[in-house]
């Protein structure tokens, strides 16, 4: 069976025609389907961003708490530290601390002179200027 040029040419026409009336059909629905899914993915982006921040913030509270719980820890024993010092704080006892306080100074040098009294010079560092032009 031999088919003719005419109705090859007719069959593809039919076919053009079927194509682009699917398409006049077809592109406003797979637009209004892209946008569709387009909205569902940004809202469950939006979804896990939100989740995300509910997480970080009930870490923040709990490391808050934590916080403050280690406040309190240290706050009693340094209560505790005084309890004990305040019956045996002597002079020589507050002068080993401020000896001990100054390692804490990082990079300064502090040289220890006793006085008199054995306490430090505490004010070593200021000058006053005897020049009456100053």
């Amino acid at each position: 069976m031999k088919t003719s040029p005419i109705a090859l040419g007719t069959f593809a026409a039919w076919m053009f025609v079927f194509v682009v009336v699917l398409g006049f059909y077809g592109c406003p629905k797979y637009r209004v389907w892209q946008q569709e899914m387009e909205g569902k993915a940004e809202f469950a982006k939006a979804e896990q961003n939100r989740r995300i921040k509910i997480e970080e913030a009930k870490a923040n509270l709990e490391a808050e708490k934590l916080n403050a719980e280690a406040e309190v820890e240290r706050a009693k024993g340094a209560a505790k530290a005084i309890e004990i010092e305040n019956g045996s704080l002597s002079e020589a006892y507050i002068q080993y601390l401020w000896v001990r306080q100054q390692s804490n100074l990082n990079d300064k040098t502090v040289i220890y002179i006793p006085t008199e009294g054995n306490l430090p010079i505490l004010e070593a560092g200021r000058r006053v200027s005897s020049k009456s032009g100053d």
